[in-house]
């Protein structure tokens, strides 16, 4: 990078967190630590809660999913609307009106303690873990930047937000986050409109399109029902509906955030925002991995975007064998090119489009493989070598092609992406483990201040947890599909147990404490053995509890009748 781009990137960030400081000063007990003191208009909380799903994750992985399987995982999203309106006609009143500091403490006036606890610790390990993911994500871009390894810039950003989430509470991340969101969206249409600027001049933005989806990147809707497909409307609208209200209704990190709204008009308000903007906000996102796709048709890509693996296998041995499948890949670019042009003919003329586009597939086709060579030389360099390079794809063009000052911008937007949605979760695991664990289970009787030292403790222990999960992160592949597999492995239990307690009155807690476990062993063993796509755990783990509750509460029941007896 220029030393514009550095000056762009640092000052971005040093007034974003010195302005979340300032505007969260003065803090005393643990309602203004934790909740902002209850006080966040509608456009705050709605800021925040997209801020907190958006991180880093979202901006390095998303166009690297588009550039390689397409616009097929916008489908994701597509039960997102609809569990933004049960949220608020459900769970947003409740919430206010016990007017809890986490979701779990509900649970306890349902059910009992144990079930409490349990479903705090799963969100806790969910989380954490997750937590994880969201820290290595911007480490990637130093890592890259500095040519580093991983591990050092790891260490450096976990630490940089941690301290500022220690200090500044969720006043910090709330008012931080308003700026990253605006500071987002503007950057994004930039990246677009240049990626456009960048393609040949023949090709226009529709032409872009044409050519990506005759190579089958325009996949935005699949209506076919199976089960093993990860992304389909029906895995977006029923899977991911179950997914999202999990999310949304039941993880600390997004609960806290609307709970923050000064009434429940306002959380709705900022909820329904969420509703209307996330699926343009991704869509836009996957589309420029898909101009990056087009854009890379004409002008040759790296046989591997993650420079620091290159540069291991160019310092090693296996050098001359690598240089060797590169030269292979390069000429079976410059066949795809010559194939890519044909078609944009064909396109122009509507003559012979279909052998055109077959052609295409057919070279790219054969590109892949002079790739796979290449990588294979990698893997015999180095069998630990991360050979999932999606995540490099979109940072590896911004820092190659775009104009100095705006590669800055960028790159801050991605780091603070990571911030925001970092600190979040930070502050959620914070609260969760300062009220329903220690306030809840150790010292009943604290004073204010000690609470709200506790919670700044426990901020810091699960930064420590989360930066070790950061360093492990390099071999979960796509950031972007890890943190979505992670959460289904735990969300459809965790919704279960909220479910129930909403609508069931009939099983109690000793009854849905054992289904919660029950079903956590079985989505573990689905998972393990691929009985279904992931999005499908969230339905399915959260089916079970009812289910399991349903049939241990008869269980249960008949056994005290017995007793008594």
């Amino acid at each position: 990078m220029s030393a514009i781009d550095w000056i762009v990137l640092s000052c971005t960030i040093l007034f974003i967190v010195a302005y979340g400081i300032y505007k969260s000063r003065g803090q005393k007990n643990i309602d203004g630590y934790l909740l902002g003191d209850r006080s966040m208009p509608w456009y705050s909380v709605g800021l925040s809660v997209m801020a907190t799903q958006a991180s880093a994750i979202t901006f390095l992985s998303a166009p690297g999913l588009a550039y390689s399987d397409g616009m097929r995982f916008v489908q994701f999203y597509f039960g997102l609307p609809l569990a933004m309106i049960i949220l608020c006609i459900t769970f947003v009143p409740i919430y206010h009106k016990l007017k809890v500091y986490t979701a779990y403490e509900f649970l306890e006036q349902r059910f009992d303690l144990k079930t409490r606890a349990l479903t705090a610790f799963l969100f806790l390990i969910q989380r954490g873990l997750s937590t994880g993911i969201t820290i290595y994500a911007p480490s990637i871009i130093l890592s890259t930047i500095l040519n580093i390894d991983t591990t050092y810039t790891t260490l450096f950003i976990g630490s940089i937000v941690v301290l500022y989430t220690v200090y500044g509470g969720t006043k910090a991340v709330s008012y931080t986050q308003m700026l990253q969101m605006s500071i987002i969206f503007c950057g994004l249409f930039l990246a677009g409109f240049m990626v456009v600027q960048l393609l040949p001049d023949s090709v226009g933005f529709t032409r872009a399109l044409d050519i990506a989806g005759k190579m089958d990147k325009m996949n935005v809707i699949d209506w076919h029902f199976d089960m093993d497909n990860k992304y389909t409307v029906w895995t977006g609208i029923i899977g991911g509906l179950f997914l999202q209200l999990s999310y949304f209704g039941t993880d600390q990190s997004q609960v806290g955030r609307y709970l923050t709204g000064s009434s429940v008009g306002q959380s709705r308000m900022g909820l329904l925002m969420n509703a209307m903007l996330k699926i343009p906000m991704q869509f836009m996102i996957l589309l420029i991995g898909i101009l990056v796709f087009a854009f890379y048709q004409y002008q040759k890509p790296p046989v591997f975007f993650n420079t620091y693996e290159v540069n291991k296998i160019e310092n090693s041995s296996f050098k001359a064998e690598f240089k060797e499948r590169e030269k292979d890949f390069d000429l079976a670019f410059a066949n795809k090119k010559e194939k890519v042009i044909a078609l944009e003919t064909a396109l122009d003329n509507k003559k012979n489009v279909v052998e055109a586009s077959a052609a295409v597939k057919a070279a790219n086709k054969n590109l892949q493989e002079k790739r796979a060579n290449a990588l294979a030389v990698m893997k015999k360099n180095d069998a630990n070598a991360d050979l999932d390079d999606t995540n490099y794809v979109f940072l590896r063009f911004v820092t190659q092609y775009l104009p100095k000052g705006l590669i800055g911008l960028l790159i801050a937007i991605v780091c603070m992406a990571s911030m925001g949605s970092t600190a979040s979760a930070l502050n959620s695991l914070a609260s969760t483990t300062s009220v329903d664990i220690y306030k809840r289970l150790i010292n009943k009787s604290g004073t204010d201040l000690r609470y709200l030292n506790i919670s700044k403790i426990t901020t810091f222990f699960w930064g420590v947890v989360s930066i070790g999960m950061a360093l492990y992160a390099s071999k979960l592949g796509n950031l972007l599909e890890a943190v979505n597999i992670l959460g289904s492995l735990f969300y459809g239990t965790i919704l279960g147990v909220f479910l129930v307690a909403f609508y069931v009155k009939s099983v109690g807690g000793k009854a849905v404490f054992y289904a919660a476990l029950l079903t956590e062993v079985f989505v573990f063993i689905a998972y393990k053995f691929n009985w279904m796509a992931y999005l499908w755990l969230n339905l399915f783990g959260c089916a079970l509890v009812i289910g399991f509750g349903l049939v241990l509460e008869k269980v249960f029941g008949r056994k005290t009748a017995d007793d008594r007896a």
